[in-house]
């Protein structure tokens, strides 16, 4: 018998605020649902919060995240519960915070493509993100990759996404820049991310449609955190 799933509707939909779904499994105050707009946290990108509402009222969603041994399922847990299975629900995320890491996540793209090196780190929120590389020297400035990071943004770089099977993860490994992060092993498909012309890798993350949605972004800080990592912080020049 398959497992149970969640399908992803945030690899295609990730403008989408609101949906409607299913729950297929109850645990304690964990929901999962048949589908959902909810992003996992994973590959440095927090998850998602916010509220599900069912005929039995309203629930805060406070976390969510893939399942440790089935992968294809996502779960939310929540402030309170008294949901069962097969009940309707209906979603929505926090838009702000979501739409902060889309911005963010798509910005550490074009980071990559300015640094020649594995990444061994990633994380973002709160409108900065940071990057950490198997590095032992930085050739770069804080300035200098401040000015190139909004050169990029500015020139308006469209980005896509597409979807390949499950079963040609093997053919995508050598385009994975982060070598702890491994595109996430699921029964959906495998997201690759393209910012056209600039980067292209294997990112279970949530993306803009192109650069100019970035906010102008400051290199705040190059710190060396061992002997072979660098980390690179940015933040949002709001």
């Amino acid at each position: 018998m398959s497992e149970i799933a969640t399908t992803s509707l945030f690899d295609q939909e990730p403008y989408e605020r609101t949906f409607r779904a299913s729950i297929i499994e109850v645990k304690e105050d964990l929901i999962a649902l048949d589908r959902t707009l909810f992003y996992p946290a994973g590959g440095g990108q927090p998850g998602d919060s916010g509220e599900l509402r069912t005929k039995q009222g309203s629930m805060r969603v406070v976390e969510t995240f893939r399942d440790a041994v089935n992968r294809s399922l996502i779960w939310h847990r929540v402030d309170n519960s008294s949901e069962t299975v097969g009940d309707a629900v209906d979603g929505a995320i926090d838009w702000e915070p979501r739409y902060s890491n889309m911005r963010m996540h798509t910005c550490l793209h074009l980071l990559c493509s300015l640094i020649s090196a594995p990444v061994t780190g990633c994380g973002m929120g709160g409108e900065k993100g940071r990057l950490d590389f198997d590095l032992p020297e930085m050739d770069l400035t804080k300035d200098e990759i401040t000015r190139r990071l909004n050169e990029l943004i500015t020139s308006q770089i469209e980005v896509t996404t597409s979807l390949i099977a499950p079963q040609r993860r093997a053919e995508l490994l050598g385009l994975v820049r982060n070598r702890y992060a491994l595109p996430p092993e699921t029964s959906d498909a495998i997201k690759v991310i393209h910012v056209n012309g600039v980067d292209v890798q294997p990112c279970g993350g949530t993306h803009v449609a192109n650069t100019a949605e970035i906010p102008r972004v400051v290199c705040e800080k190059i710190e060396k955190k061992g002997r072979q990592n660098r980390r690179i912080v940015l933040r949002f020049d709001n």
